[in-house]
């Protein structure tokens, strides 16, 4: 037979002209949150700055520490994405746009796709990672994207 106790405990009531609101936006927690993330995952703003990024999203994409990140454009970044052909060419500013954070920025709507992202270490095979992003919402309007990644 299964036991159920029940305690009670004093109702917390907070003082008079405390705020009641969190005191992180939605944004703020997500930053927190993929900062401390153990899957490999990105948080950028509306301006397409590295606002967290998680040491796995890091590594997997091939790009230095968190810390040094925060701040700078994804794509300014030290992030080199490429295109699938067997000449390996830079992605243009009219591809870049449609990669998943970016999209899902400019859309407001989940965006998936396929990254291939070149390596910096010589003669190394390139990465090629599932994106799949959201847009944040701030007040109802966009504020950022966040993107979590799989190697494939």
């Amino acid at each position: 037979m299964a036991h159920v106790e029940l305690s009670l405990s004093e109702v917390f009531t907070p003082a008079a002209g405390a705020s009641t609101e969190p005191e992180v936006d939605n944004f703020g927690q997500w930053s927190s949150t993929v900062s401390h993330a153990d899957e490999p995952c990105l948080l950028i703003d509306a301006d397409t700055k590295v606002v967290a990024i998680s040491a796995a999203g890091c590594e997997l994409l091939c790009l230095g520490k968190p810390e040094e990140l925060i701040g700078l454009p994804l794509l300014d970044g030290g992030l080199r994405l490429v295109d699938f052909t067997a000449n390996r060419g830079e992605l243009t500013e009219q591809e870049t746009d449609k990669i998943p954070p970016l999209l899902a920025l400019s859309s407001g709507r989940l965006a998936r796709g396929l990254l291939r992202v070149q390596v910096a270490a010589e003669g190394a095979p390139d990465a090629t990672v599932d994106a799949i992003s959201t847009p944040v919402l701030t007040n109802g309007a966009v504020a950022g994207s966040l993107t979590f990644f799989s190697g494939v």
